[in-house]
């Protein structure tokens, strides 16, 4: 079943931050969970409220998942959508939430915001299954930053740089 995705709100902080918690603890997130902070994601969600977009996805009142985004404040920059982060529960992975929440995000992004040609998003190279549904979605990977990703099992692992043109 579908979630619903609806646009979220400042209202919406302490629900995103259980959401990330969770995401975090599983290690679906490059941050920790004791660097969920509030101010953390009261400040991104302040961000994509105001100057971009965030969305939610939920079923029977439950947060499944939320992603944002928002332009890059710079003129020469400013047709590129960038600083996307989703979180999906644990629980709720595998079952059309991201693809759900990132259809969304380029259906808002098209509609509301005509000056962005250009998505952009970061993925470390082990994240196959994220890789798979970025791609799927028409995302293709244009560079890699090596070494950028350090993993707590003490090795370095590259970053993928992934980019969708709407326009």
């Amino acid at each position: 079943m579908t979630p619903d995705i609806r646009r979220s709100t400042a209202d919406d902080l302490e629900a995103v931050m259980v959401l990330y918690r969770a995401a975090a603890a599983s290690g679906g997130l490059s941050r920790k969970p004791d660097e969920i902070t509030h101010a953390y994601v009261a400040g991104f969600l302040h961000q994509a409220v105001e100057a971009g977009i965030s969305l939610m996805a939920v079923r029977d009142g439950q947060v499944l998942g939320e992603i944002h985004g928002w332009p890059m404040p710079q003129s020469q920059f400013a047709h590129v959508f960038g600083d996307i982060t989703i979180a999906v529960r644990p629980e709720a992975q595998g079952q059309g939430v991201g693809r759900a929440l990132f259809q969304g995000l380029i259906a808002d992004i098209t509609t509301m915001l005509p000056q962005i040609r250009r998505i952009e998003l970061g993925c470390r190279e082990s994240n196959a299954r994220a890789i798979a549904l970025y791609e799927s979605l028409g995302f293709v990977v244009e560079g890699r930053l090596k070494q950028r990703v350090f993993d707590e099992g003490g090795f370095y692992e590259d970053d993928l740089a992934m980019a969708l043109l709407v326009r």
